[in-house]
This record gives structure tokens, C-alpha cells and sequence, in this order.
């Protein structure tokens, strides 16, 4: 792929905000970043980071709740999955944030049909990484912003996919 088709972090995203319903959680899907976001273009999320937005240094395995972070969905956590323990005495989802990696809406970038006979299309197949937990390393010194803040730091995951070029030096803006 050209240079220009290499992925770029978005900010990081949080468009739902969980209830102590028991049928609720949080909800950072693409389809509802879509609908709360109409801007929001991603091409090919190739990559993702998933954060608790009160524990934003603690990886999200260490947080002791149920959540699944992926490049298919987002991330989807369900209070009736949680049990009582971890970062909080209750059986409810925290509210989380994700920054995505996304593949520039670029023709060249995005997989196409191309004709081979009349009648018949082949699919150049792009394979999808398998689900994947991403974290973000702690800063090695921390400092206390009251929000709102508009400045954030995102270093790039630590991941089991294959590695991923480093973000550009300028944020493209969501």
C-alpha cells in the first residue's frame, strides 16, 4: 500500500456513558460512534486501543472487569457480565474510551472488486486480525489536568497483532 494508506490514532472516543442497569454497559461501537459522530470516517479500523476513562494508566486485564475490545466492534461491555470486585464494589461496566487506528478513506487504501470475466467479480481478501486486548503504557510521570482537557498523549499500544507503524507527530482531528 502507498504511504499515505498507513493508518492514523484517532483521539480518543467515548460516546456512551454506562447506567447501573442491569441490561446496560458501555457501548463504544462504530455504529454508535457513527451515529453520535455523523464526521466520524474510518475506512479499515486496523488497530485499537481501549481505556477506563477514571483508570486511564491501568490496562484494561487489571481492571477485573469483562470487556471485549476489538477491530470488528469496538468495545462492548455488558453489566450483566461484571461480578462485584476489581477497581469497583459493583457489578457495573466503568465508562471506557477507545482510539482507533484508522486506514485513510483513500481509493487506493480501501480492498476492491475488480472485474475478471462478465458476470463475476474476485475479492482481493484482506485478512482481519483476530481479537485483540491493546493497552496503553502508563506515563512515566503523571500529571493531574482538571478537564476539560484538550491536550492527550497517546503512545502507541502495546499489542499480539503484527506491529503497526507509530502514529504521525499531528492528530487528525475526529
Amino acid at each position: 500500500l502507498p504511504p499515505e494508506c498507513t493508518c492514523t490514532w484517532t483521539d480518543w472516543i467515548d460516546v456512551y456513558y454506562p447506567t447501573a442497569n442491569r441490561n446496560d454497559g458501555d457501548y463504544e461501537t462504530f455504529d454508535r460512534i457513527e451515529s453520535a459522530i455523523p464526521s466520524w470516517e474510518c475506512a479499515k479500523v486496523e488497530n485499537i486501543s481501549c481505556r477506563a476513562t477514571k483508570f486511564p494508566s491501568v490496562s484494561i486485564e487489571d481492571l477485573g472487569q469483562k470487556v471485549e475490545c476489538s477491530v470488528q466492534h469496538g468495545l462492548i461491555c455488558n453489566n450483566k457480565d461484571q461480578t462485584i470486585g476489581g477497581v469497583i464494589p459493583m457489578p457495573v461496566c466503568l465508562n471506557y474510551e477507545i482510539s482507533v487506528c484508522c486506514t485513510p478513506n483513500l481509493p487506493e487504501c480501501i480492498p476492491h472488486s475488480t472485474p475478471s470475466t462478465p458476470g463475476t467479480t474476485t475479492t482481493t481478501p484482506v485478512p482481519l486480525p483476530s481479537t485483540t486486548t491493546t493497552t496503553v503504557p502508563p506515563p512515566s510521570s503523571t500529571t493531574t489536568v482538571p478537564p476539560p482537557s484538550t491536550t492527550t498523549t497517546v503512545r502507541p499500544p502495546i499489542t499480539t497483532t503484527p506491529p503497526v507503524p507509530s502514529p504521525s507527530s499531528t492528530s487528525t482531528p475526529v
